[in-house]
């Protein structure tokens, strides 16, 4: 049964989630957000990484499942986004885990069934889906929804025979290695 660690990557809260997957059937493990404040920049990368690598190193997750950096309109933003993205993305380096990105259109195409769906339907429909008792936090349920798009694709691509286990130095996007 794989370990999906979903991952919302921010500069200032970063949301994680993690589900095992089996054939169709998806368990909720953990989830929760990553809140690194207003300070330094550097330092905030620091958080995260550190943070983040506690995580994977307490649940062991199979595959890592990040949320694609959508242009910015502000390249200050999309710098910064792209700091904590690496940061994270990073820290789950230790070990052969595969590495996935996706759209955030994707991801709320495969959760809600619409790539236009607002927060608070992924968040309804990842209660939902996971049998959750309260919605998680928007980070947090953007997480679970990327680990849930991976796991539904990760399904497809192992019944067409597409290997999932790559090395931990490259990167891969549904289109290939980004």
């Amino acid at each position: 049964m794989p370990r999906i660690l979903g991952i919302d990557p921010g500069s200032q809260i970063t949301g994680w989630g993690v589900i095992d997957y089996d054939r169709g059937a998806i368990r909720h493990v953990e989830h929760g957000t990553i809140r690194l404040g207003q300070g330094p920049m550097i330092g905030r990368l620091d958080s995260l990484y550190t943070q983040m690598r506690a995580i994977v190193a307490r649940l062991s997750p199979d595959h890592v499942a990040m949320e694609r950096v959508f242009v910015q309109r502000n390249p200050d933003t999309a710098l910064k986004l792209g700091q904590a993205r690496a940061a994270a993305l990073c820290a789950t380096f230790d070990t052969e885990r595969a590495a996935f990105d996706y759209a955030p259109a994707e991801v709320k195409k495969a959760v809600v069934g619409t790539g236009r769906a607002s927060k608070e339907q992924v968040q309804h429909m990842v209660s939902m889906l996971l049998g959750l008792r309260e919605a998680p936090v928007e980070d947090a349920a953007d997480a679970l929804a990327i680990a849930i798009c991976h796991a539904h694709g990760s399904d497809l691509k192992a019944k067409l025979g597409v290997g999932l286990r790559r090395k931990r130095s490259r990167w891969h996007g549904p289109g290939g290695v980004a």
